[in-house]
């Protein structure tokens, strides 16, 4: 039930995020969700892909530098408290957030976030116990 995450490391430069984008563009690969996180120096592109295999591939020839980081995406109610339900039972469970972002999607009734814990194992089982839905990593591109 844990989904693969790409990373990207980018020298913190004009530029550099299209290459990335352009790349898979013309490789025909769909980014289903994202974050940008920045230092002086460099920025981390974590990214889900629709075909991370074929992604890692055009990205290593096109000279990026690339890490894989197993996530967990979870559908969580569209309300209010939706995101503090999750985050409730996680803390309580001993779980740490490490970080999350937001996942698009064409569904609007809920939202789904990924998040990597530093249990993941421990995270999948504790809310799918609780009732709440995790996407397996081969329909995320289907959501």
């Amino acid at each position: 039930m844990k989904a693969e995450q790409l990373s990207v490391f980018l020298e913190n430069r004009a530029g550099r995020l299209a290459e990335v984008t352009h790349t898979l563009a013309e490789a025909g690969i769909n980014i289903r969700a994202l974050s940008l996180a920045d230092t002086s120096d460099f920025g981390i592109l974590r990214m889900i892909v629709c075909d991370h295999e074929k992604a890692k591939t055009v990205l290593k020839e096109k000279g990026f530098t690339l890490g894989r980081t197993s996530v967990v995406a979870v559908e969580v109610a569209d309300t209010p408290g939706g995101l503090d339900a999750v985050l409730q039972l996680v803390s309580r469970n001993g779980i740490n957030v490490e970080y999350m972002y937001a996942f698009v999607q064409r569904d609007q009734e809920s939202a789904v976030m990924i998040f990597r814990f530093d249990k993941v194992d421990h995270a999948v089982d504790v809310l799918r116990d609780n009732g709440f839905t995790i996407i397996p990593a081969d329909q995320l591109c289907e959501y």
